[in-house]
């Protein structure tokens, strides 16, 4: 089984705000996270620095064979050094770029994005709930994007509000764009009401859902996460497994667990069948975002067995 990782992130450095609260890396693995010190990656990332090259040694000993890059603006704007990680990583990594979507103006930087080479571009559509009022997924400009990346046939990563806020702006979305691919972040916020609506998206043609941050999502019980099993079983009875994805949500939910745990609650289930698993964890993303040339990764046995 080759394994493919639909949602991680990668930065150099945290350094921006998010409604006006300051977030910056600081040592020990920790960032000023809007106003509260976090552990925003595990404690021997001592400075702080979340690098392809350690996410490919964590890629390597966990049988990982690709990720997906996405972005978020807790991170800031990474398109520079995500297309450098593109360049010198690309049968490892496939990376989205980001625009300022809080603002208008943004349709000719996605359009450089677009000729810079990005194969996708993500939208943090939860960061758009603005206090100063929200921000439409269905305004003129996003529909001019989105109807620019169908004919590019650029991917559309978006992570969208609890429940069913911005269900009706998708729908409207995919009735406009029907060849956009579209991919949709952390389980449809699984664990909050409503998720089931974000996941029915997924009916669609193009569309799918990942599962980046489940595991934080379902931090409560923790590993092996039933609940999760669960949900990836209703899911499938929803939209079927060919439709859902996985992803990790690295680095920062490997503060509480290893990256192989991520997904290994998944491939050690009694609950799913050894194709669904494969599917889940591999087949469906090497379909939905073309990866080709998957590495082979030998089991590295650890010096505790």
């Amino acid at each position: 089984m080759k394994i493919i990782d639909a949602h991680a992130h990668l930065w150099l450095r945290q350094d921006t705000e998010v409604d006006g609260l300051p977030i910056r890396t600081l040592d020990g693995g920790r960032s000023l996270f809007m106003g509260e010190i976090r552990q925003m990656v595990p404690p021997f990332m001592v400075d702080g620095v979340n690098s392809a090259e350690v996410m490919l040694s964590n890629m390597d000993y966990a049988q990982v064979s690709a990720a997906v890059i996405t972005q978020e603006y807790i991170d800031g704007i990474q398109n520079d050094y995500l297309m450098e990680v593109a360049r010198r990583y690309p049968e490892r990594f496939m990376v989205c770029g980001m625009c300022e979507f809080r603002r208008p103006g943004f349709l000719p930087h996605a359009r450089e994005l677009l000729d810079a080479g990005f194969r996708a571009i993500k939208i943090p559509a939860q960061r758009l709930l603005l206090k100063e009022g929200r921000v439409s997924l269905v305004s003129d400009e996003m529909m001019q994007m989105f109807r620019l990346m169908e004919q590019r046939g650029a991917i559309l990563s978006i992570d969208l509000a609890d429940g069913d806020l911005q269900v009706g702006e998708m729908e409207e979305i995919i009735q406009e764009c029907p060849g956009l691919k579209i991919a949709i972040g952390h389980f449809g916020m699984v664990t909050r009401e409503g998720w089931q609506e974000q996941i029915r998206l997924a009916r669609h043609r193009n569309v799918r859902i990942e599962s980046g941050g489940i595991t934080w999502l379902f931090n409560d019980e923790f590993y092996p996460f039933h609940g999760a099993i669960r949900a990836i079983r209703e899911a499938a009875d929803l939209v079927g497994m060919d439709k859902l994805m996985w992803g990790s949500d690295y680095p920062r939910t490997i503060t509480a667990i290893t990256y192989r745990m991520s997904y290994d609650f998944v491939s050690k289930s009694r609950n799913l069948t050894e194709e669904e698993k494969a599917l889940f964890l591999g087949k469906n993303a090497q379909e939905f975002y073309g990866f080709t040339h998957l590495v082979e990764l030998p089991y590295i046995k650890n010096m505790s067995e």
